[in-house]
């Protein structure tokens, strides 16, 4: 499995509708309170503000920084596949494991994979590119990065750093250096914490000289999926009432998965996602299936292998299923 959420195809080998299937491989959201949005026939019939300036104000004000420092894209993996079009640098160092698309957008560089559970300090090339989740994935794994951001300066690399999940446990962010250090450019997807995936808007944030090199197609975002993140940004009561049930949530998951004796280790995350190894991966990973329940197997991420599950946190009706049907093999 290269990437969750793929549930058109399980329900296919299933021979049920997609909605019939719980999906814990997808790391979204499980909050998502309906908006009173309605697609109109202006959204269809006319062009949209290619400025986005709504949707960009937005934005701006709920990230605490400047329109000019960043750019919008299609979701989050075409602004990564945009920026590595234009990075010049030959050399590229994923700390792995980490999103595939970042090697995928990196196959017309000289690729260096370092392992981050073992050798996170290792000395990137000067004036190479680093590329860096956090929270980590598949493991949620929270960095301090004061040491790690040091050592690329020295190197005068060019950082590339993904705080996709940042928001569901109010995690710092390094935003703030963008003024200070031009060669940092923050990928940002809006899908993830605010429950749209099928939302597709994502950002580069950077330096504003940097953003200039971009090539950005006009309405490169659709008129609905504006008006639609938009709304969702501007709803207040969201965070206040996501993150008490996501954490709630989270807490029973993990004593689910804890209760079960199935996993030998389950990662620490900070973030809405859980790491798990168990000898048992494979059999917990059909028998779900034939519950209508799917996963995240993790043998496609670098220094894994197919002992490793992910489990995002879903509401608690799922994990309730969820425990029945690990209860049926422990």
């Amino acid at each position: 499995m290269k990437h969750g959420g793929d549930i058109y195809k399980y329900a296919k080998k299933l021979h049920c509708k997609p909605e019939d299937i719980i999906d814990f491989s997808s790391n979204i959201n499980s909050y998502h309170p309906k908006i009173d949005i309605k697609l109109t026939e202006s959204m269809i019939v006319n062009y949209g503000d290619h400025s986005y300036s709504q949707l960009r104000q937005t934005i701006a004000d709920k990230l605490k920084i400047k329109k000019s420092n960043f750019a919008l894209f299609n979701g989050a993996t075409a602004a990564i596949f945009e920026l590595f079009k234009v990075l010049q640098e030959p050399q590229v160092y994923l700390y792995a494991p980490l999103y595939g698309a970042y090697e995928e957008a990196s196959q017309h560089k000289e690729i260096i994979k370092i392992n981050r559970f073992d050798d996170l300090y290792q000395k990137p090339k000067k004036s190479s590119i680093v590329v860096f989740v956090n929270p980590s994935t598949p493991d949620g794994k929270y960095y301090d990065l004061k040491r790690l951001f040091h050592l690329w300066e020295r190197q005068n690399s060019t950082i590339v750093l993904d705080e996709s999940f940042l928001e569901f446990e109010n995690l710092r962010s390094m935003i703030p250096k963008i003024q200070k250090y031009k060669k940092l450019y923050i990928i940002k997807s809006f899908t993830k914490f605010y429950s749209c995936a099928g939302v597709r808007i994502g950002a580069i944030i950077s330096h504003q000289s940097n953003l200039k090199q971009l090539k950005i197609a006009r309405w490169n975002l659709s008129s609905f999926d504006a008006h639609f993140l938009t709304a969702r940004l501007k709803d207040r009561a969201f965070h206040t009432k996501s993150i008490p049930l996501y954490q709630k949530n989270k807490k029973r998951l993990l004593k689910v998965l804890k209760d079960t004796n199935l996993f030998s280790t389950i990662y620490a995350s900070n973030s809405n996602f859980v790491l798990v190894k168990s000898k048992r991966s494979r059999e917990i990973f059909d028998h779900l299936l034939r519950e209508k329940i799917i996963v995240r197997t993790c043998g496609s991420f670098d220094f894994l292998d197919d002992s490793y599950l992910r489990f995002a946190v879903k509401d608690s009706v799922s994990i309730e299923k969820l425990k029945k049907a690990l209860d049926a093999l422990s």
